[in-house]
């Protein structure tokens, strides 16, 4: 079995965990649609990520960085839904939220349409194009690992890990690993690094929820939009 051959495979296996993370958030939204309001959950990390999955779809174009079919495969399944979330949030939110995801999903478009009218007008040949779009792939991948930080610091000043869901971790864990493994084969830095620090990031909670495990208070109620906090975007 030649290096293309795993590759493949290993891609098809990151595909599948990283439907499931995009699959993650679905009980909030069915939350969201028995109660018909947004209560204390912000729309903020699912806008970010559909930026981020656009961008990586833009990445794996064969004009950008050839080869990358299953990069394409799996942003723009995620691409598609956190549109379906951000709808379902813009339905159930009040006059101001709808307002603010506007805002904020017109600023999207912009940058992206700049992104793509730079990179296809001024760069040529596809080395000079992956690096580009590459490089601001990687910055925001490495920014979105800010969320689980804020989990890990509350995970430990609390000695508590009920905000902290183990499968959500054990998943990004994999799905970095998973990933790391795919741009390591066929070497592709712009993938390898952030999803490096996925796996680190992922390796990291899982031993913050084995130490911590025991002196977690369960009874104790807490604020829905931590979870939320937990969820990031290393689907790449």
């Amino acid at each position: 079995m030649n290096t293309d051959t795993i590759r493949t495979i290993v891609g098809i296996i990151g595909n599948v965990i990283s439907f499931c993370l995009f699959l993650s958030p679905m009980p909030t939204f069915i939350k969201i649609w028995k109660a018909k309001t947004v209560m204390q959950f912000k729309p903020d990390p699912y806008v970010v990520t559909a930026l981020n999955c656009a961008v990586w779809v833009f990445y794996g174009m064969p004009f950008v960085h050839p080869d990358s079919l299953l990069v394409v495969t799996i942003n723009g399944i995620g691409l598609f839904i956190e549109f379906s979330y951000i709808i379902v949030f813009f339905i159930y939110s009040d006059g101001p939220k709808r307002k603010k995801i506007s805002i904020f999903l017109g600023v999207e478009i912009i940058l992206f349409a700049i992104l793509v009218f730079v990179t296809l007008t001024f760069l040529h040949g596809t080395k000079n194009r992956s690096m580009l779009v590459g490089i601001l792939a990687v910055i925001m991948n490495v920014a979105m690992y800010a969320s689980p930080l804020t989990v890990m610091r509350r995970v430990i000043s609390t000695k508590s890990v009920k905000f902290m869901p183990f499968y959500l971790s054990l998943a990004n864990f994999c799905n970095g690993g998973i990933w790391f493994a795919y741009a390591f084969l066929k070497f592709d830095p712009y993938i390898l690094i952030p999803n490096g620090l996925g796996t680190l990031s992922g390796a990291i909670q899982l031993i913050l929820y084995a130490k911590y495990y025991k002196t977690t208070n369960w009874d104790d109620e807490g604020k829905p939009n931590e979870i939320e906090l937990q969820r990031n975007a290393d689907t790449v």
